[in-house]
This record gives structure tokens, C-alpha cells and sequence, in this order.
């Protein structure tokens, strides 16, 4: 039942307002507070899902309600009750994040109607909330290693800047979980996040990929198509695997950076972007300088911040707790009661040299699922896996 507070200082209007909103088909749960004060104090000790609050009042008056509620929750709802003389200040409430106002006396359906509105708004946004809850939970970093620790601290300072991020590290140890936590954490979240493996784009195909292309570009261009950076435009662009890209797509993605704008191929309009560069490799990128296989002045632009992400061997102190993550995870996949590790399975299983870090790891976790019994034993480890000591 949504929960709503009405604070007015006119007994007549609250009575007036209250027997609108009970009359309503839906239910209500209304609170009532004849000042501004009380009125904040009762929202500090609730939660409403919508609160509707006189402009002109003693002690407190709706402006300042207003601004308290923004503070607290600026995800509440606020529609305030004005009179006619009040137009220009109610206009004031607006620009300060007010959902909406009505004026004196109230209007049955239009009050009726901009609460429906406000309400749908409330429940909208809580599920908004939770979903971007369950977008975090996939991309969930478990562990409580030092190592970890280091890593989930770097991305705590870095994360809320526009600095660009070079993530480096071996294969499968969880470089892309990095880059989703710097995009969540940053002021960019509620834009998109594009993500590129340039590993796995044929080389003659990675410009047209990053950058789009015109219609007769090249053979198969049949249609003018945008590139990943103008999707990622307001958001973020990871460029996966960023060592093994071309050197005519670096000497591109270098001019992106510097100039924050980028051409279709077989176009020489330049078309603006708003995006932040998050790269990853699993290479030594110094050595591919030496080499001349990558450039080092895209090097330098990219690497601003550096975060290593250590192979699973560095941190095995995360082990069993990854291989609970992965145990309940997988049982809710396959709709199944989620197994037992025995302790020494646990034991045997950290002292494996896991090459394929994280992957693996998750990988030998669902091959035991599977072939195992109910409780997954020592024995079992050394039955389906092939342990390989460091």
C-alpha cells in the first residue's frame, strides 16, 4: 500500500485533500503534518512513497521542506500545493526538483491523476534500482585477498573521474569486471557501456566496428551504420584486448582521444562523442612498443591509470570463496540445490597452479557440479581434475 504524507498548515485543505485521495479506487496509507517541521521529522522516520506539501507555511515553509526532502531522498516525490497567488514560487519549487504543484483549491482529477503520475514514478525508479542491483550482482568481484582489496580501493578513487584506465593482466582473471565496476561507480552509469574485443574483429573490420561506415564504403556496406564509439556517446567504450588492435585503427583511436570526435569510414565529417576510454590487455604493451606492433603515444593517453589485476595464484585466499559464488550461482542456473565442497576438496583445489585464473576456476567448479555427488570430496577433485602444483 503506497504510503503518502500531506503537510498543511490548513486543517480544511488537508481534510479536503485526504477525503480526495481515500475516495480513490486505491488504497492509501496517508500521514498528516500541519507544519513544515513535523513534516520533515515524520519523513525522516518513514519512508512515502509521495509526499504533498504546502508552499506557505509557519515554522518551515514548503521551500524549505523541499529542499530538506532532496537531500534525504531525491527519489521522493514532491508535489506542492500553491496558491494562486503563489504561481511564480511554485514555478521556484519546479527548477529545485518539485515533481509537480497544484494550486488552491485542488482540482479532484488533476490532483488524482499527478499522484497516479508520481506514484508510477516511485515505482518505476524502485525497480530501476533494483535491477541495476542485479546488473551489479553479475559482475559481482568476490574476494577478500589484499590483493583485491587494492584493486576494489584504486576503483573507489579513480572510478568517479573521467581519467582513462588501462587494465592489464592475464587471461580470464577478471579484467572486464574491473572495467564494468569503473563504469557503474563513475557519474557515467546511467550511459551506456559499449564493449569491444578487439581480439576477436578481423583486422579490416575493426575500423568500420569502432567507428561505423557510409553506405558504399567498401563491398557489404549496403546502409550507413554507426560505430561503437557513437554508441557509447555519454557513456563509457572498453576496449578489450586493445594490444591486439591494428595500427591504422590505433592512429584512429588516438585521434578519438585527442580531439574527442570521429569519422565514419568513407566520411570526412567529423561527428562529436562524449565518451570514456577503459582498455585492457593481457600483453606486456611496452614490449609491442619496442616491437613497433602498438603506438606509444596511444600508450601514453591510455594509460593514465594503470591497474594490474593479479592471476588467481596471487590470490588464493579468494579461492573458497569463489568457489561458493560459483557453487550457489550455478545451482541457480540449472534450478538445482546448490552442492557441498568438502574442506579438503577446498584445500586440495588452492593448492592447483591455475593457469586459466578465474575461468577455469569457475569452470572446474561446474564440471564437479556436475560429475559429482551431493558433497563434493577430495577424492572427487583429484578424480575430474587434473591438479597441477606450483
Amino acid at each position: 500500500m503506497p504510503r503518502l504524507l500531506i503537510i498543511e498548515d490548513e486543517d480544511a485543505i488537508r481534510r479536503v485533500l485526504k477525503k480526495i485521495l481515500l475516495d480513490e479506487e486505491h488504497n492509501y496509507d496517508i500521514d498528516e503534518a500541519e507544519d513544515g517541521l513535523k513534516g520533515v521529522d515524520l519523513i525522516k522516520k518513514n519512508n512515502y512513497d509521495l509526499v504533498l506539501c504546502d508552499i506557505k507555511m509557519p515554522k518551515m515553509d514548503g521551500l524549505e521542506v523541499l529542499s530538506v526532502c532532496q537531500k534525504l531522498n531525491p527519489e521522493l516525490p514532491v508535489i506542492m500545493i500553491s496558491g494562486h497567488g503563489d504561481l511564480e514560487t511554485a514555478v521556484e519549487t519546479m527548477r529545485m526538483g518539485a515533481f509537480d504543484y497544484i494550486s488552491k483549491p485542488p482540482d479532484l482529477n488533476r490532483l488524482l491523476n499527478t499522484v497516479r503520475i508520481a506514484l508510477d514514478h516511485t515505482q518505476l525508479a524502485l525497480e530501476n534500482k533494483q535491477l541495476k542491483k542485479k546488473v551489479s550482482r553479475q559482475f559481482e568481484m568476490v574476494g577478500k585477498s589484499e590483493e583485491l582489496g587494492r584493486i576494489k580501493s584504486m576503483i573507489d578513487k579513480v572510478a568517479p573521474t573521467e581519467a582513462r584506465v588501462l587494465i592489464t593482466g592475464q587471461n580470464g582473471t577478471g579484467k572486464e569486471l574491473v572495467a564494468h565496476w569503473l563504469h557503474e561507480k563513475s557519474e557515467r552509469n546511467k550511459g551506456p557501456f559499449i564493449e569491444v574485443n578487439c581480439a576477436a574483429i578481423p583486422s579490416e573490420l575493426i575500423e568500420s566496428e569502432l567507428f561505423g561506415h557510409v553506405k558504399g564504403a567498401f563491398t557489404s556496406a549496403n546502409k550507413d551504420r554507426a560505430g561503437k564509439f557513437e554508441a557509447a556517446n555519454g557513456g563509457t567504450i572498453f576496449l578489450d584486448e586493445i594490444g591486439d588492435m591494428s595500427l591504422s585503427a590505433q592512429a584512429k583511436v588516438l585521434r578519438a582521444l585527442q580531439e574527442n570526435r570521429v569519422q565514419r569510414v568513407g566520411s570526412d565529417k567529423d561527428i562529436k562523442v562524449d565518451v570514456r576510454v577503459i582498455a585492457a590487455t593481457n600483453k606486456d604493451l611496452k614490449e609491442e612498443i619496442s616491437e613497433k606492433r602498438f603506438r606509444e603515444d596511444l600508450y601514453h593517453r591510455l594509460a593514465v591509470i594503470i591497474i594490474h589485476v593479479p592471476s588467481l595464484k596471487d590470490r588464493r585466499a579468494d579461492i573458497p570463496e569463489l568457489i561458493q559464488h560459483f557453487t550457489e550461482k550455478i545451482a541457480k542456473e540449472q534450478g538445482t540445490k546448490p552442492k557441498v565442497f568438502d574442506p579438503e576438496a577446498i584445500s586440495l583445489m588452492e593448492k592447483h597452479n591455475w593457469t586459466g585464473n578465474i575461468r577455469e576456476l569457475r569452470n572446474v567448479v561446474e564440471r564437479l557440479i556436475i560429475l559429482g555427488d551431493h558433497k563434493i570430496t577430495k577424492e572427487d577433485v583429484k578424480t575430474f581434475v587434473q591438479i597441477k602444483r606450483t
